[in-house]
């Protein structure tokens, strides 16, 4: 083993040759339930880069995929990537702007053939990225989801629901984007908050007994206004129901009507119902029977239901102009400042509109319904179980999903019209025509929409697995063991993927859906590009330096000042840039992070700490090494003895074993990180490997217990490798190889071989208490020797006191060894009528530990030091006390500040108390 941990130097070199190997593959040759393993990948878009999200729950399905594989499942991690329709489209249709081209002057089937021609050169980058992070995944099976197999079952699909009522085309309000044209998903609206205007207009009666005032955020709606509204129970206003109302600006009138969505605490108790143009008038509109009033073109702009003088501005334009003619014509009765949420394409940046079109939809509710009781009979499992409340309250309330967009990639809508737009779904022209018996002579066209990339997502679980057709994968790893996913997509892809699978495979698609938190910064706050706190997993694998971190970060498409703020964000907490790491490091912090929570805060400190982790891994396995090649290990048991520690340790890990189980079984990834790095960093290294070293080097440890202790070194190493490799997975086989020909292990990779399974037969349960009490024993005489600056090389004389019939048992059995491991020249057990010499004590339970320090050193030295040290602590006795004194510094400090000045007080006078009692001590030599 090289003398430091490089990872660079293994990283890339242990997954090629995994992969080449094809230990990512399952055997399908015998199909059979019996234990398999699945796991499937939340597929990336085809355009995506890998980041925090991705890497966080790709860590975390790893670690599981090789913990079962160790365990012997037949095991399948299934991948691929998403054609991600807007996304996908948006980045070739802004390369042909490149060449002042657009996708209508190729026309949609050479259109078609530049996306493929992209994805086959520039996408799937994601997929290299995953790769870097040790994903165990079965690429020989890696799926697309505009592949040949994967668009036959959403054909297929998509055909079986129309013809059982389930699809069906209508005129709805839709999230529509104007720059795209296309109607989006809710996940692809992001709302933010943005300073405006909210707007008082009076609507006058037509009886001229009065007006009511309303308010909005966007008075350029008022031309699609097809009623006011009231709460029923409003006594302010029951006499007026069933009134009309003078639409201002317009010859139009309105109806007074009372529905029980209005809030009459807020604002005036009235609303204006535009159905055509708010989700929720739309649900008035449809309660009352009111006209659907269309007043904007795709591109949001007024169109020709307006007044002549408001057409074919924007609606930002119109607002102008019709608050201003409000105020002539005295409608206006006030404009106040507003924030409030303003809805945003997040490809486009555009203002989305609720917007009326004809879409396909799917009706949800008969779906819905048996993916509900699926969760209520446990056949599936939300881990924290809380989401299960969330994903009730959603599907308990589902609306009809609208799955078609206005795009040319994706797949195509299998519907076409003849020339009275009469609807035919089929697979293909001709099998329309065969199934509708139309006429050769009947014109077809089919529809230009394309269905919604979540479409084809809800189908991932089979679809992978080659259904429609009886794959031999279907029947073994459907459905899947466990889901791990964000909980942003709790509703637009899991609760889809049950509705899916139990519609199409009479079984959900997977038992466990394991909900991950958000990866946000130390601070807490959500990462983006804005905030210039945006961290890319492959840099902290890598490291970048200061220079390409700020060029990641600011573009000259910024503005000045933003870029600015956030160079200085990033120079103040990276001023040497990110240093490397190791995918092993950033996996492991990935999984001591996975707590349940909705919020993860990412800690570079923590990254760090995991980094020394893997040095002190490394180190220890170059002490093993070094004290067992070209040793004797002990080929046949009765050739080697353990030791006391040995079986100590043998029984540790055994206790080990079976908390790794367990926090596997439930999903604790924190608690397993944190049982295996307690394990390493304490209970191995600083102790075992410690307290090996007298075994192995002094003379009077036989060649048998020499033997034991070696063999029990490269044993215990090589068990903690492999409860470390799903989660560590490079540093782990490269140390592994090195110990593969000391103990004749046949397996080419640890990653195949046997995870470690627990052993009742190991325990000792005697050799764990006589360790620990030894431990409380050494601990305490380290404790002495620091405080008396005793080197740890120097042997000294302990004398024990004190302490119980059993303590006594013990030191009995034990003195040999301990002396050995805590360097002693001389330990004996004083009676308790026995005066002890003066001498430095500490404490072990009831056992009163005893040094005698006359000879050990010098008396007038050690003084003068101590009472140096005395002077320099009574100095800031004095000034804390002085300060805490002082009114005006108790009164007017901050409370925190006052705080910490009382603790550091509390601090300088503990130390003092110590080293006069120390100085005390001495004294008396």
């Amino acid at each position: 083993m090289e003398k430091t941990f490089n990872p660079e130097a293994i990283e890339t070199q242990c997954y090629q040759q995994w992969e080449a190997a094809g230990y990512f593959s399952p055997n399908t040759a015998e199909p059979t339930r019996k234990n398999n393993f699945c796991v499937m990948l939340p597929p990336p878009n085809v355009t995506g880069f890998l980041h925090m999200g991705h890497g966080f729950q790709q860590t975390l399905m790893d670690t599981l995929v090789r913990y079962h594989r160790m365990l012997g499942a037949n095991t399948l991690w299934q991948g691929g990537t998403d054609h991600a329709g807007i996304a996908t489209q948006m980045v070739v249709e802004r390369q042909l702007q490149e060449k002042n081209q657009s996708r209508h002057d190729l026309g949609r089937d050479a259109f078609i053939d530049k996306v493929y021609e992209w994805k086959e050169t520039s996408g799937g980058e994601i997929t290299r990225q995953i790769r870097r992070l040790g994903a165990s995944i079965d690429w020989t099976r890696e799926r697309f989801t505009m592949d040949d197999g994967m668009s036959e079952a959403v054909l297929e699909v998509f055909i079986r629901l129309h013809e059982e009522g389930l699809i069906y085309r209508g005129k709805r309000l839709v999230n529509w984007d104007p720059v795209l044209h296309t109607a989006i998903s809710d996940l692809e609206v992001l709302s933010e908050e943005e300073n405006g205007f909210l707007y008082h207009i009076a609507y006058p009666l037509t009886d001229g007994s009065g007006s009511l005032t309303v308010a909005t955020t966007r008075p350029e709606t008022l031309f699609g206004d097809m009623a006011v509204a009231v709460h029923p129970d409003d006594a302010r206003y029951q006499a007026l129901i069933g009134k009309q109302l003078q639409l201002p600006l317009t010859n139009r009138t309105i109806p007074i009507i009372a529905d029980t969505y209005v809030d009459p605490a807020f604002g005036s108790g009235c609303v204006k119902i535009t159905p055509a143009h708010d989700f929720n008038d739309y649900d008035v509109g449809m309660r009352h029977q009111l006209t659907l009033l269309n007043i904007l073109t795709k591109d949001a702009i007024l169109n020709d239901e307006v007044p002549e003088e408001y057409r074919g501005l924007s609606c930002v334009n119109a607002r102008k102009k019709v608050t201003s003619d409000l105020e002539q014509q005295g409608f206006l009765v006030k404009k106040d400042p507003h924030t409030h949420k303003v809805p945003r394409g997040d490809r486009s940046g555009a203002v989305v509109e609720p917007y009326l079109t004809d879409q396909w939809y799917i009706k949800m509710q008969p779906l819905a319904e048996p993916a509900i009781e699926a969760v209520r009979e446990g056949k599936v499992k939300f881990v924290p179980e809380h989401w299960s409340k969330t994903y009730y309250q959603w599907l308990e309330n589902i609306q009809d999903w609208c799955i078609s967009r206005q795009l040319w990639w994706g797949h195509r809508i299998p519907a076409w019209y003849d020339e009275n737009n009469q609807i035919y779904v089929g697979r293909s022209e001709e099998d329309v025509r065969s199934k509708y018996n139309l006429a050769k002579t009947t014109a077809l066209r089919q529809d230009e929409d394309v269905l919604d990339t979540w479409f084809s997502s809800a189908l991932w679980p089979f679809s992978t697995l080659g259904w429609p057709n009886k794959t031999p994968e279907l029947e073994m790893f459907y459905p899947s063991q466990v889901l791990v996913t964000g909980f942003d997509i709790l509703f637009f892809w899991v609760a889809r993927m049950i509705m899916m699978g139990i519609k199409f495979m009479g079984n959900v698609p997977f038992e466990t859906v394991y909900i991950t938190g958000l990866i946000r910064d130390a601070e807490g706050q959500k990462m983006s590009k804005s905030k210039g706190n945006v961290l890319d997993p492959i840099d902290l694998i890598d490291g970048i330096s200061l220079e390409a971190l700020l060029e990641k970060r600011t573009s000259a498409m910024m503005q000045p000042q933003l870029a600015e703020k956030i160079a200085k964000q990033t120079r103040q907490h990276f001023p040497e840039g990110i240093p490397t790491s190791g995918c092993d490091a950033l996996r492991f912090t990935f999984c001591a992070l996975a707590s349940n929570t909705n919020n993860i805060r990412f800690d570079m400190s923590r990254l760090e700490g995991y980094r020394n982790f893997c040095n002190k891994l490394w180190n220890a396995a170059r002490y093993v090494l070094m004290n067992t090649e070209g040793q004797d290990l002990g080929s046949n048991p009765e050739d080697r003895q353990p030791s006391l520690i040995d079986s100590w340790i043998i029984t540790r890990l055994q206790h080990l074993i079976q908390e790794t189980d367990r926090h596997y079984e439930q999903l604790r990834f924190d608690l397993l990180a944190q049982c295996l790095y307690d394990f390493v960093w304490n209970e191995f290294c600083d102790w075992y490997l410690e307290l090996s070293k007298p075994i192995l080097y002094q003379e009077q440890f036989s060649a048998e217990e020499k033997r034991g202790t070696r063999y029990t070194l490269i044993s215990v190493l090589e068990t903690l490798l492999k409860l470390l490799h799903p989660i560590m997975p490079f540093i782990t086989e490269t140390i592994w190889q090195s110990l593969k020909p000391l103990l004749n292990r046949t397996d080419d990779s640890i990653m195949i071989a046997q995870y470690p399974r627990y052993e009742a037969v190991s325990i000792n349960i005697e050799a764990q208490a006589d360790v620990e009490w030894m431990k409380l024993i050494i601990v305490g005489i380290r404790t002495i020797r620091s405080e008396m600056s005793l080197s740890p090389a120097l042997t000294i004389p302990v004398y024990l006191r004190q302490g119980t019939a059993e303590d006594q048992a013990r030191f009995i059995k034990n003195k040999t060894l301990l002396m050995a491991l805590a360097k002693l020249s001389e330990l004996a057990w004083l009676e308790n009528n026995i005066e002890p010499p003066p001498a430095a004590t500490a404490l072990a339970g009831q056992i009163e530990i005893l040094i005698p320090l006359a000879g050990l050193i010098n008396k007038t030295a050690e003084i003068a030091r101590l009472e140096k040290e005395l002077n320099k602590l009574q100095l800031e006795i004095d000034k804390a006390t002085q300060k805490l004194n002082n009114p005006t510094f108790v009164d007017k400090a901050p409370e925190a500040v006052v705080a910490q000045e009382k603790a550091r007080l509390n601090d300088f006078e503990r130390s003092f108390r110590q080293l006069a009692e120390q100085k005390e001590k001495i004294a008396q030599l």
